[in-house]
């Protein structure tokens, strides 16, 4: 009997559900490289660049395990250009009895997977994804019958489920969160620790050739390339984090610096979400450097949640909601994003920073995304599929699954509230505190209105200004509305007249 087994680029787990209780003797491991998943957006080179060369370690890992592994290449002369072709033509190889699959992260693909039956005449077991924590049936289980789907309660939850950070009922520290503990501007400091930085092998720069041929127009740059692209080099990177920056990362996971684009981040995300590292192991890991007094309990908290949590919470969401939650637009916000989300060319310096990083290198932390690129596409009145598609494209770790509730609707509060329960506007005075970009930056942080003011700070007003009939009622919204009130009539004409400008400068900027 021979099974065929399609392994997906975000599947790259021995562990993997499809795999188990399979016999190797019967199996058909079939891993695809294909057209149609790098050119739906215009993924960043080191995005395309570290999937195939994973993809590639993998296969070979999986070889040297005993496994059967049947690899077809980008530039294979006969490949069928997606995942579905690919499948017909592996079975025309093979003649298999049968398909067996780990479910797809993403809606889009699931739906691929769900019509083979139907479409090729043979048993197709679609298996759960046990490498999340939080099943669908659970989250719909955990979601019934509430009006507000906070993620904070669905993360005790999920505390009590794994039992990460409890003693006995109680959680550790008798606190279920530390965030407020973790909101610190740092200083540049020589003895930060510094992620491994791992040379291309010969594997990695025959995959670089590929990109370079067949997606010069896609952003971003392969000269700093250095993310792990096997399992050994993750778990190297996930030790270096716990010896190393785990200790700080709570008291510094929100500040910003220029030149600096790790900090105390474990910059784990990619390898996690393409199944490199468990993200299970992780947390326990976590804990047990907290129990063991070697990170205080504020860092390990905030690592787990940001795992447990909000991750298995954003998926969750994205599941539930469905595909129409891409089409939601809340704010009914219809801009286009200025060109210097592709370029750079910007005098605002917190936005060449983090938008200059992530070309160069595929990353930026999460309150680079949230208050620094996310906050300015909000201002503005970005579309919301636009900054979806901006941060889909533009990221190493993005995966639709967790980026699009991530964007639309935390950071571009299109969902009107499910995820975040205030929209994350925020003028110069947040960048200025938690970062040093506004020392650095042509624009004064402290002006609202005049050529040389920080442009998020007429920007975030007017926001409030357009949004007031929606917003005002909101109860974390109140002390801003209570302070735009508090403008006279003429700083109010003079700030909407500074943003309108504004808007209308970037409305001629589009790339």
């Amino acid at each position: 009997m021979t099974i065929l087994i399609p392994i997906l680029g975000d599947q790259l787990s021995p562990g993997l559900s499809a795999l188990k209780g399979v016999a190797q003797a019967d199996a058909v491991l079939l891993m695809m490289e294909v057209a149609e998943e790098t050119k739906y957006v215009r993924h960043h080179k080191a995005k395309i660049a570290f999937l195939f060369a994973a993809m590639r370690h993998h296969a070979e890992a999986l070889r040297a395990k005993g496994w059967r592994v049947d690899y077809v290449r980008l530039d294979d002369p006969d490949n069928a250009g997606s995942f579905t072709g690919e499948v017909a033509r592996a079975i025309e190889r093979f003649r298999p009895e049968r398909i067996i699959v780990t479910e797809a992260g993403e809606w889009r693909v699931q739906a691929m997977l769900e019509s083979w039956e139907t479409m090729f005449g043979l048993p197709t077991e679609i298996r759960a994804d046990d490498r999340f924590l939080c099943s669908h049936a659970a989250f719909e289980g955990w979601a019934e019958g509430k009006t507000k789907l906070t993620m904070e309660f669905f993360y005790r939850a999920m505390r009590r489920t794994t039992g990460l950070l409890m003693d006995g009922d109680k959680p550790a520290g008798d606190r279920w969160n530390f965030d407020k503990e973790n909101r610190k501007p740092a200083k540049a400091d020589l003895l930060m620790p510094r992620p491994i930085p791992f040379e291309p092998d010969a594997t990695t720069r025959e995959v670089f050739a590929l990109i370079e041929a067949r997606f010069a127009d896609h952003p971003g740059s392969l000269e700093a390339f250095d993310y792990a692209v096997t399992a050994a080099q993750a778990e190297r990177q996930a030790a270096n984090f716990f010896a190393h920056a785990l200790p700080r990362f709570g008291d510094y996971e929100d500040a910003m610096l220029t030149g600096e684009r790790h900090l105390w981040h474990s910059i784990l995300s990619p390898y996690i979400n393409v199944g490199l590292l468990d993200p299970l192991d992780l947390c326990r890991r976590a804990e047990a450097e907290y129990r063991k007094g070697r990170a205080p309990l504020n860092a390990v908290e905030g690592y787990v949640r940001q795992i447990i949590g909000w991750r298995e919470y954003v998926r969750g969401i994205y599941w539930r909601e469905g595909p129409d939650y891409a089409a939601r637009n809340f704010l009914r916000a219809h801009r286009k994003l200025p060109a210097f989300y592709w370029t750079t060319e910007t005098d605002m310096h917190c936005m060449a920073e983090a938008i200059g990083q992530t070309l160069a290198t595929g990353h930026a932390h999460h309150i680079q995304r949230l208050m620094v690129t996310g906050n300015f596409a909000l201002l503005i009145g970005a579309d919301p599929a636009e900054v979806h598609r901006w941060y889909l494209e533009i990221y190493v770790d993005a995966f639709e699954w967790v980026e699009l509730p991530n964007t639309l609707g935390m950071s571009q509060f299109g969902d009107g509230g499910l995820l975040g329960s205030k929209p994350y506007a925020a003028s110069g005075a947040y960048i200025n505190r938690m970062s040093d970009y506004c020392g650095r930056c042509r624009y004064d942080v402290k002006q609202r209105v005049g050529t040389d003011a920080c442009p998020f700070n007429a920007l975030y007003w007017d926001f409030l200004a357009r949004h007031e009939e929606t917003l005002a009622d909101n109860p974390r919204m109140t002390m801003a509305y209570r302070n735009w009130a508090r403008f006279s009539e003429g700083e109010r004409a003079a700030i909407r007249g500074r943003a309108g400008e504004l808007l209308e400068r970037f409305a001629g900027e589009i790339y």
